[in-house]
């Protein structure tokens, strides 16, 4: 059907109108054949004089119809003073068609004919404006509103699209006017009604055909290709959206809510290497396992990973009451999903500075597996916050550590980050201290028979995680821009957050006591050129010298307190591989347990008294290193000094 409307009302006015003329004709001939034929009672082949009221009525009708202005209204508008004019014209036409064949009437026409032919054309006519009014009306404004969606181009003709196609055909957002596919079969063909476009023609078809918008639907393309894709892409400004994986798309229906915003791992190159099952079975498999920091990014993902290899019990610990409750509510319903009937999950609100109630929970939970994610890892706020900072990622760590050993937790792993190498602020220096920590206890209790494996996994940036750069550029493209950098040259190295989970429980079952894993985050990613992929493929142009009418200013504002230009995931240079092609395992110095103890003794005194002078001197002594770019003093305390000294 719409195929037909598309073209009628695509056709000039005169031909509308001359149309119309030839339908109203054919109503003038087929009438006089019905009255006649009702009259005979019988259907009858019109012949010699029968034919003379046919040709009466022509030049007749049309003339008054044309004069009556029937011919001006346009159809698909008409209205009641349409119907009111078309009744007119009827009239003053049925008048003079009666006063001929029935008043003075013809030999051989019957007189009923000159009565029954008029009544029969207004119903003829007055039914076909009446059906062409809703017919094309509706059509047009189906059209009209069509043309007003924001027209998009479907990359890949495969099933994925053409199920894409499909879900978008009464879409109130989207309008599909074709497929782009790199196939030489395919190319210049018409599939479901859309024509098959080449990818390089792409940036032609965005300006010939209004197209800002493209949407990926290559679930099991790499991501090597698909990033290939992307750059060639992003040369005709256009909005890129994409499609969920293959696993998502398994029971092989497509809606329109699975469209999603481009996410930077499909910027990345790189391809995630899939999890060794039995490496995640002995870490977790029908086991107690507790997270700490259970609400936030990291341990968030961890819990979702660990729910899905089936523990007998899962230890939610977090002091954030609405994190723990969200984290908590979720994974309820995954074990729904998942049919872990006999799954405890156990939400408890809880410090890990809290050393009473820590070793009371582990104590009575007894866990054989405790990943501590728990930790404030945003650089600038830990900062100007380092007394909390330091207490928190060190001896927090320290305390679920020393009640993890005290109660017989198999397998203790810390979740530390890059920053802890070389770090240049107190965040990153508190997370190598709590590597140190376990280092120290696990070559305390290296001879003991049932001693906790400690270990620790240090990664870098993890893609989605809270306070991530990601969804800060996105909501600043938005908004216009500009695009905030802090630095021209800052590179970060990135990782999904499932794939770091997932190396994060593996690393841990292959720890034998105090080791340090590196996860290979690959190669390093330069901000500034995140964020003009990240501008580019949201169908805007980067406003700088050379495109100074740009859309998106990318704005740098300086280097925050502590943060470094690049970050590293070794201090020393002696990476050694493991079973696993993603994770490397380092040999980190630390001190004897006797030793560090005496000195995380003097640093918690030194936190007590607030004296964050005397804590960063004992830091730097710590951690090797560490060189503090600013003299940025605790908040907390800054306005005291200030008020003392005036």
């Amino acid at each position: 059907m719409q195929a037909l409307v598309a073209p009628l009302l695509a056709m000039p006015r005169v031909a509308k109108r001359a149309l119309a003329l030839l339908v109203d004709s054919s109503f003038c001939i087929l009438t006089i054949w019905l009255a006649y034929c009702f009259r005979l009672n019988e259907w009858t082949v019109l012949t010699g004089v029968q034919w003379l009221p046919v040709f009466v009525s022509l030049c007749m009708a049309l003339p008054i119809f044309i004069v009556m202005g029937m011919y001006r209204a346009i159809f698909r508008y008409a209205n009641l003073a349409a119907f009111i004019t078309v009744l007119k014209a009827i009239a003053i036409y049925g008048f003079a068609f009666m006063t001929i064949f029935t008043a003075l009437s013809v030999p051989g026409v019957p007189r009923t004919v000159g009565i029954l032919q008029p009544f029969l054309l207004l119903i003829g006519i007055g039914l076909s404006r009446l059906g062409i009014r809703y017919w094309l009306g509706d059509a047009y404004q189906r059209i009209l509103h069509k043309n007003m969606l924001a027209k998009v181009l479907i990359y890949g003709a495969g099933k994925a699209g053409r199920q894409l196609a499909a879900a978008l055909t009464n879409s109130a957002e989207l309008n599909v006017v074709g497929y782009l596919d790199d196939d030489p079969r395919l190319k210049g063909g018409v599939m479901g009604g859309l024509p098959i476009y080449d990818p390089s023609d792409l940036p032609v078809l965005a300006e010939t055909l209004g197209v800002h918008n493209v949407l990926l639907a290559l679930p099991s393309a790499s991501r090597q290709r698909r990033n290939e894709i992307l750059e060639h892409i992003r040369k005709a400004r256009v909005n890129v959206r994409t499609l969920p994986d293959l696993t998502a798309l398994a029971q092989g229906r497509v809606a329109v809510s699975d469209i999603r915003e481009l996410e930077i791992e499909d910027l990345l190159g790189r391809e995630a290497v899939a999890p060794r099952q039995e490496l995640l079975d002995k870490a977790m498999r029908n086991k107690v396992v507790m997270v700490t920091g259970a609400g936030g990014s990291i341990g968030g993902e961890l819990c979702r990973q660990i729910l899905r290899n089936a523990p007998s019990s899962l230890i939610l610990l977090d002091q954030n009451e609405f994190a723990l409750y969200n984290i908590d509510a979720e994974l309820r319903k995954l074990a729904e999903l998942y049919e872990h009937e006999n799954l405890q999950i156990v939400p408890i609100l809880c410090s890990v500075r809290d050393q009473d109630r820590v070793e009371h929970i582990i104590q009575s939970w007894r866990p054989q597996t405790l990943y501590h994610a728990a930790a404030y890892k945003h650089v600038p706020l830990v900062e100007h916050n380092a007394v909390e900072g330091i207490k928190n990622n060190v001896m927090g760590t320290l305390v679920a550590a020393r009640a993890a050993r005290k109660y017989g937790v198999s397998n203790f792993v810390l979740i530390s980050t890059d920053k802890a190498v070389r770090p240049t602020n107190v965040m990153g220096a508190s997370k190598r201290l709590a590597e140190m920590v376990l280092q120290a206890l696990a070559a305390e209790s290296a001879t003991d028979r049932l001693r906790t494996n400690f270990s620790m996994v240090r990664f870098g940036n993890v893609l989605g995680s809270s306070g991530s750069v990601v969804p800060l550029f996105r909501q600043q493209i938005k908004e216009g821009g500009p695009v905030t950098l802090t630095h021209r040259e800052i590179t970060r190295y990135f990782m999904t957050i499932s794939e770091a989970s997932q190396l994060v429980i593996q690393a841990g079952a292959m720890g034998e006591g105090g080791d340090v894993f590196l996860l290979d985050m690959g190669e390093p990613v330069r901000i500034a050129d995140l964020a003009r992929k990240m501008v580019e493929l949201s169908g805007l142009s980067v406003r700088d010298d050379i495109s100074p009418e740009g859309d998106i200013e990318l704005s740098v504002t300086g280097l925050r307190p502590g943060e470094k230009l690049y970050e590293e995931l070794l201090i020393g240079d002696n990476p050694e591989t493991t079973e696993h092609p993603r994770i490397m395992k380092a040999r980190e110095d630390f001190l004897s347990w006797p030793e560090l103890l005496k000195r995380l003794n003097s640093l918690n005194a030194a936190l007590d008294r607030n004296d964050m002078a005397a804590a960063r001197a004992i830091l730097a002594e710590l951690v090797s290193g560490y060189s503090s770019t600013g003299e940025v003093s605790d908040l907390a305390f800054t306005g005291a000094e200030t008020n003392t000294a005036a």
